[in-house]
């Protein structure tokens, strides 16, 4: 086995079509389907069952993934670490971080960090927690800002600082007038969500198999402007974080009775090379987060 063999393996797996790999590898199809086929022979395993519709991992191959994934990580950081010693790169920064936060928090840190480090090139991705955190483990992303659910990965984590989602409802809405919600008045009506693979989709999902009841997903929305747009026009009400409530000045924010509050951890894979550039990125956030933390 070869690097170049194992890294079309990863791609067509990854696409599961040998078209689209070979348009990410910057190949011909028919060069990507040789190196698979003489991998497949230098193994005498098959890797892939093939359809007319579509390919799929075979046992062997689903094996062989794990592999090549921590193999070509190994040496993407290989390569990466051995050109800041050499001192050919000017560093880069690929960050995956929620929604919220970068709507609402992180601006003002992200373009401090840029003018303190002009020649660090940072690439920010917004997206759900478990998205970012899959991106991480299987670097496509450097580092992310995770919910810390005390499950165990493959990720180092250090706290960032703690948030609490509130009931978001219009002004004229019943539940408006209460001090607080509790679970079950909240599963009890139409809910603005959200898609799945964000935090506060899934934590409304365990609440309601929780409580054994369906939500009532009326809209869903990754968009925090329709969100409260529709939650103004008293299509449902939502769950946000407050300085998304606040940003919209007329809709309220309530807690639940039971406080629902989360921690946001700074991320990376374990084991893996920080470069010099994410370790200046990790510090500036962690010297620049009390504040955040604090509101």
């Amino acid at each position: 086995m070869d690097i170049r063999s194992l890294r079309n393996f990863q791609m067509v797996a990854r696409e599961a079509n040998f078209t689209r790999a070979a348009k990410q590898l910057h190949l011909a199809q028919s060069a990507v389907s040789m190196s698979i086929k003489r991998l497949e022979e230098q193994l005498n395993l098959t890797l892939f069952h093939r359809t007319e519709r579509r390919i799929t991992l075979t046992d062997e191959g689903e094996r062989l993934l794990l592999h090549a994934d921590k193999i070509l990580q190994a040496v993407t950081d290989a390569e990466l670490e051995m050109q800041e010693l050499t001192g050919l790169s000017r560093g880069q920064v690929r960050v995956g971080i929620p929604s919220m936060l970068g709507s609402y928090y992180l601006p003002e840190f992200l373009m401090g960090f840029r003018h303190s480090y002009p020649d660090i090139q940072l690439s920010v991705v917004e997206g759900g927690t478990s998205h970012i955190r899959q991106q991480i483990e299987q670097g496509e992303l450097d580092i992310g800002i995770v919910v810390d659910d005390g499950k165990p990965d493959e990720l180092e984590k250090i706290h960032l600082l703690q948030e609490e989602i509130l009931v978001c409802v219009s002004a004229d809405h019943p539940l408006a007038q209460q001090a607080s919600v509790s679970y079950t008045e909240f599963l009890d009506e139409e809910l603005v969500l959200f898609k799945e693979g964000f935090f506060h989709r899934q934590v409304t999902e365990q609440l309601a198999q929780n409580y054994q009841v369906k939500p009532k997903i009326s809209f869903e929305t990754n968009l925090i402007p329709l969100i409260q747009s529709v939650v103004r026009h008293g299509f449902g009400i939502s769950a946000l974080l407050r300085p998304a409530i606040d940003d919209a000045q007329d809709l309220i924010g309530l807690p639940f009775e039971t406080p629902l509050r989360f921690d946001l951890c700074i991320a990376w894979r374990q084991q893996s090379y920080l470069s010099r550039a994410n370790q200046a990125f990790v510090d500036y956030l962690l010297k620049h987060s009390p504040n955040t933390a604090n509101r």
